[in-house]
């Protein structure tokens, strides 16, 4: 029976010439998809865009459709001080 530690190398080390890259490449790659993904959820969540929301925390895609959403399809929210209403003083 293969214990935790056991299993975890044989899934990181396979075929792997430097086994402390791996698990450093892993380590990288989540902390930049948690980023990603917690940007993109707080502006579908501002922007009440519940079906975009939902999309974002089910897919992973290593933050590329985070990426996608914030800079293609997230509504702008305009600057409380560039409205129209505070200019017509």
């Amino acid at each position: 029976m293969n214990t935790y530690p056991q299993l975890m190398s044989k899934f990181f080390t396979a075929g792997s010439p430097a086994p402390e890259i791996s698990i450093w490449l892993f380590v990288v790659l989540v902390a930049w998809s948690l980023a990603w993904k917690g940007a993109a959820l707080w502006k579908a969540a501002r922007n009440n865009q519940l079906y975009w929301f939902a999309a974002l925390m089910v897919i992973n895609t290593v933050g590329i459709l985070e990426i996608v959403y914030i800079y293609v399809f997230a509504k702008k929210r305009p600057e409380i001080g560039n409205s129209v209403a505070g200019m017509n003083k």
